[in-house]
């Protein structure tokens, strides 16, 4: 025989809550997990703030033929592995852990942009 479990709405609601939480966690982690970094693209105003350069200069290195990028919708877009590639050869001077900023905080910009289209 099976047992019945009755829970007051508030218990339930703080249950639920906590396995939204444990849900959107494994959620986040598959995804960090699945992405190719490198396949990442960000635009250039994430490019400008987090190595810390103009956007003339970003504008001169695209002129110049010395970024790869895109356009989309009249936003400019660069891979990871090109700004990697920019930064080994030196054609920026920056160091890894401008790198390590546009990175880590791409994903927290990509993930506001997320939630403010979901609104």
């Amino acid at each position: 025989m099976k047992e019945a479990i009755i829970l007051d709405s508030e218990s339930y609601k703080k249950i639920e809550e906590k396995l939204d939480m444990i849900v959107d966690y494994i959620k986040e982690k598959q995804n960090t997990e699945n992405i190719n970094l490198d396949e990442e693209w960000v635009d250039s105003y994430e490019v400008c703030t987090f190595l810390r350069i103009s956007e003339r200069t970003l504008q001169r290195l695209r002129t110049n033929g010395v970024i790869s990028y895109s356009i989309i919708s009249g936003k400019t877009y660069y891979t990871i592995a090109e700004i990697k590639r920019v930064l080994n050869e030196r054609l920026i001077k920056a160091g890894d852990s401008y790198l390590s900023d546009l990175i880590k905080n791409h994903h927290l910009y990509f993930e506001k942009r997320r939630k403010n289209k979901s609104r």
